[in-house]
């Protein structure tokens, strides 16, 4: 038998279609994106420390209640350009507006004023009612009711060192307090401390004075 000859494969003389780049085989254009440069990290924004300060100062003075010092704060935190903390601080400075809206009361005078912040310390809201008084102090720095009652706080909470200062304040300034102190029983926890009772019993400093010539007798 005579052996097939194995067909010849023809070679083509055309040259294989190559890709270019950006396209597809199909003819499509494919755009090639810029290479993603990684986000810097917050904390390596120079600004973040301060602000991460500010904000977390903020939620202390919101937790204390002192609601003006938190919204300073949240607001150094909004200004700060830290994007990851300045929306939160937005949403506590909404908080501390709504609070303050709900406090803010004008008073005739700073009497009135003050019987609005004995008002606080009765229903214990110790934190406010010294913010009250802060502010009576500052507009009036003699008011001697003012001192006294701060003195009382820091009685009931505590700072008897700082109650004394007060309540030696007060009384310099209206002596009246003195009498007033000794049937207080809000400074009940000073009562047996001795500086306490020469603030409300004084010693006399000055004695009886007597004669030193004697009588002289005729003869």
């Amino acid at each position: 038998m005579k052996k097939k000859l194995a067909a010849k494969v023809k070679r083509s003389d055309a040259k294989p279609n190559k890709t270019k780049s950006g396209k597809t085989n199909n003819g499509r254009v494919v755009k090639m994106g810029a290479p993603v440069k990684a986000k810097p990290s917050p904390a390596q924004d120079p600004r973040y420390p301060q602000a991460v300060e500010n904000y977390q100062a903020g939620l202390k003075a919101m937790q204390e209640r002192k609601f003006e010092k938190a919204k300073s704060l949240f607001q150094k935190v909004m200004s700060s350009g830290v994007r990851e903390l300045a929306d939160r601080a937005a949403v506590h400075l909404n908080t501390c507006n709504q609070h303050m809206a709900r406090t803010a009361t004008v008073f005739k005078t700073p009497e009135e004023h003050y019987d609005y912040a004995v008002s606080l310390m009765n229903i214990g809201d110790y934190v406010t009612a010294r913010e009250h008084l802060d502010k009576i102090l500052k507009q009036s720095p003699q008011a001697d009711y003012a001192w006294y009652g701060v003195s009382v706080l820091d009685c009931l909470t505590g700072h008897f060192e700082a109650a004394l200062k007060g309540l030696a304040e007060a009384i310099r300034l209206n002596p009246n307090n003195r009498y007033q102190a000794r049937n207080d029983s809000d400074f009940q926890n000073l009562s047996d401390d001795p500086r306490f009772t020469e603030l409300i019993y004084p010693e006399i400093d000055e004695a009886p004075k007597t004669s030193d010539s004697a009588s002289g007798t005729r003869r």
